[in-house]
């Protein structure tokens, strides 16, 4: 087959595949093929847009390194994470939902043991967090282990600024006790804007829009015989919720970060300062293929 043109050069590709030794990677690549043929006919590029959009794709492999995904922000933006995430979690009563992972998890975050300060340092407004772990129907899951990470008060997180900071911060890795609870302190969250100097940042300009996510904890909770839970609780009255660059915001993900007067905090520590206290109970949802006992 030769002297393809714009009509029969989509069959002519997809013919190429029926061989794919994969039922499934036949399926995604002719999906691929159909989809993307169709965009191209849609928008009809110049042949400069077609470079310039080899040139976008180039420079965002670029910008990629051990501390910087900016084909995850691509995805995020384009709310492609999010449609995954929908895809393949639906809403279920007495699960808690979720949202993107974001560029900014660590498989190494430290330790810590329950009610240990996680900020490192960093300067900001006392947070003290309080929660726990739960089946669908409320009992209590002993030991589910708990990422947790956020940004500080300027909207920075500690891989952003390890050259100032000299290592991790805002971040840490925790056990419930036997009743499926948790609890540390840092400091309190702020919006920020996504990294914004590279292809991602200049497509958001282009298309008329802000990287601002509103303030929020990340939380990714896992336990045997449970989905992996990978979600936020997002800072009630932040401006940005209905403006997330990334449209993860979520109601049942939004709760109020309450101000306390200095006093005794409520694992029982006396607090000098004024502090704020975020609570959120999560739930999992018990993994369909893997037996579980709580």
């Amino acid at each position: 087959m030769r002297n393809f043109n714009e009509n029969t050069i989509t069959d002519a590709v997809l013919d190429r595949i029926t061989d794919a030794g994969q039922p499934r990677i036949r399926q995604i690549s002719e999906a691929l093929v159909r989809h993307l043929y169709a965009f191209v006919r849609e928008v009809r590029p110049t042949q400069r847009e077609w470079e310039q959009g080899i040139e976008f794709l180039t420079r965002t492999g670029h910008m990629c390194d051990d501390k910087r995904q900016e084909f995850i922000l691509l995805s995020d933006t384009l709310g492609v994470s999010m449609l995954v995430d929908a895809i393949n979690h639906g809403a279920e009563d007495g699960v808690t939902d979720t949202t993107v992972l974001g560029p900014f998890f660590v498989q190494s975050a430290p330790e810590k043991k329950l009610g240990e300060d996680i900020s490192g340092g960093m300067e900001g407004n006392p947070m003290i967090v309080t929660g726990s772990v739960s089946t669908p129907d409320g009992k209590p899951i002993a030991n589910a282990t708990i990422d947790v990470w956020h940004s500080d008060d300027d909207g920075y997180y500690d891989v952003q600024q390890l050259d100032k900071i000299g290592d991790l911060a805002m971040r840490a890795r925790f056990h419930a006790d036997a009743e499926g609870r948790f609890r540390f302190w840092s400091i309190k969250p702020a919006a920020y804007p996504i990294p914004h100097d590279g292809p991602v940042g200049d497509m958001l300009t282009a298309q008329g829009r802000h990287p601002w996510r509103p303030a929020h904890v990340h939380f990714m909770i896992s336990a045997p015989g449970f989905e992996q839970l990978v979600t936020h609780v997002f800072v009630a009255g932040d401006k940005y919720l209905d403006s997330d660059v990334v449209f993860g915001v979520k109601d049942t993900l939004i709760r109020e970060f309450v101000r306390k007067d200095a006093g005794e905090a409520p694992d029982g520590r006396m607090q000098n300062t004024p502090y704020y206290h975020l609570n959120y109970d999560f739930g999992l949802k018990p993994d369909a293929n893997k037996a579980h006992a709580v």
